[in-house]
């Protein structure tokens, strides 16, 4: 799962589940998040992959966002989203079963509306 959580206001823009996501997949719902709403001045993530991805790291550099990436081993620098995610396993996954992505995708979505 990439979730998406504006640090200012603690509102989640996204939750989008797979199996993996590349970094243009990344790029894809930033685009959709900056759209709909306004460019971020910085992004807080970790290592992952697809946020070190040269095609992420360029989209980055192209809209000018600061990218402000956590220690390894430190989730707790990005102490917004660990508490999110903390939230969305004991609201949503310890109380749902999903029998696949297809399953799970519209019951995380309606949980994230909720």
């Amino acid at each position: 799962m990439l979730t998406v959580v504006d640090a200012y206001t603690q509102e989640c823009l996204a939750i989008e589940v797979d199996t993996s996501f590349a970094g243009r997949w990344v790029i894809g719902i930033l685009n959709r998040i900056v759209a709909a709403r306004c460019k971020p001045e910085r992004i807080r993530s970790d290592y992952g992959p697809e946020l070190i991805s040269p095609q992420y790291l360029d989209w980055d550099i192209e809209n000018k966002i600061e990218l402000l990436h956590i220690q390894p081993g430190k989730s707790m620098q990005n102490g917004h989203i660990e508490s999110f995610n903390g939230k969305l396993r004991d609201e949503c996954f310890h109380t749902s079963w999903f029998s696949n992505l297809f399953d799970a995708r519209p019951k995380i979505a309606a949980w994230r509306n909720d």
